[in-house]
Order: C-alpha cells, then sequence, then structure tokens
C-alpha cells in the first residue's frame, strides 16, 4: 500500500504549482477516440466510482459521467447514491467552464460530477471511499506517480488506471512507468496505440 511522505508531498505540491502557472489557460481535452474507448472500456467493466485527476474545461468528463449514469442504471439501483464521477481541477476560471458545459448536457451529467476546486493531493487526500473503480491521470507527468500513491489505498482490486501521453512524454512518465513495472508491483500495464500512447493499467494487489 503507497502512502505518501512528508517529503513527497512537499515535493509535488511544488510541482502542481509550478504546473497550474504553466497550464492556466491551456486547453486541455482527451482526443475524442480516447473518449470514446473509455467511455465503452467503464461501460464494459461497470464501474460507477471513478477519479478523473485533470479535468480542465471538462469535456472528457461527460463521457465519464455518461458511462456512469449507464452502469447505475443497469444495476437497477444497486450501486451506491450520489456523483459517480471525482473530477478535480485547481483552476477556477476553467472549473467555472467546466460547470457550464455540464449544464449545457443536462441533470443526467451534472448529477454524476463532484468538481473538487483546489490543489488536487489536498482536495483528493480526504472524503474519498474505498473501491475505487477506475482512475484517469490526465495531468502533467510529474504529478502523476505521487496522485497515484495517494489513490491507491483506496483503488480495488481490479481497477483500472488510464494516463494519457505515455509515449510522447516517456520521460515525464518515466517514475510512474518503474513504478507499475518494478518487480514487486501491483500492478499490470500496457501501452495502448493511440496517439501519444494510452497506457490501460490494471491493479492487481497480491
Amino acid at each position: 500500500m503507497a502512502i505518501l511522505n512528508g517529503s513527497d508531498k512537499e515535493t509535488a505540491h511544488k510541482v502542481s504549482e509550478s504546473f497550474n502557472d504553466l497550464m492556466r489557460d491551456k486547453f486541455i481535452a482527451l482526443d475524442e477516440d480516447k473518449c470514446h474507448f473509455i467511455y465503452q472500456l467503464i461501460r464494459a467493466t461497470g464501474a460507477t466510482n471513478i477519479i478523473e485527476a485533470g479535468t480542465s474545461f471538462g469535456v472528457s468528463t461527460i463521457y465519464l459521467a455518461l458511462a456512469v449514469a449507464e452502469n447505475k442504471k443497469r444495476s437497477n439501483g444497486a450501486q451506491s447514491k450520489g456523483p459517480g464521477v471525482i473530477a478535480t481541477e485547481n483552476e477556477p476560471s476553467k472549473a467555472a467552464t467546466a460547470r457550464k458545459h455540464w449544464a449545457q448536457c443536462g441533470p443526467e451529467v451534472e448529477a454524476e460530477i463532484d468538481l473538487r476546486e483546489g490543489n488536487l493531493l489536498e482536495t483528493l487526500s480526504k472524503d474519498l471511499e474505498h473501491d475505487v473503480d477506475f482512475l484517469l491521470l490526465d495531468i502533467w507527468t510529474p504529478l502523476a506517480l505521487p496522485t497515484l500513491k495517494l489513490i491507491q489505498p483506496k483503488l480495488r482490486p481490479g481497477a483500472v488506471i488510464l494516463s494519457d501521453n505515455t509515449i510522447t512524454a516517456a520521460k515525464g512518465y518515466k517514475e510512474l512507468m518503474d513504478y507499475f513495472k518494478a518487480l514487486d508491483s501491483d500492478f499490470r500495464t500496457l501501452t495502448l496505440p493511440y496517439s501519444g500512447g494510452l497506457e490501460m493499467t490494471v491493479y492487481s494487489p497480491k
């Protein structure tokens, strides 16, 4: 079970602040084909407890919310109530735009999203249920491993982690990939042939 120590948290916080300054006005969204794949994957796995680390303007979040809503319908109410997608965004203007996008999609989407504004290493450090089904890492690469370590104790066996642009940003993802591929790792990972690379990783604790 991974736990962030004090040094990890301090370093990750500094990285997060640098990233926020750099990306404050940048439009970031998954490619459309990746969004379709993620939607299908969530439907196939029946995931209803999802974390999106890096929401930006909320485009990919719509696919997550729609998939979760359909999974809940299929379960005939057996799943827990409340939003099924925890989204994260540090920049207030992006969060506001994301909320507008979701409002345009209607209550089915809005009801499934819990948007947590602020530093994700802080907003995701509390009030998280166990048995997280699905984690989407679409953030600056130095934050990927600290975020994973923060969420790992909450992952259910068989949970899926998707990390975007793992080929084009391979250097930045090195620590995360080393962690996934370590001999004693609890993860099994595979790079999917999407533009820029899309890493699909399954949590398989011993």
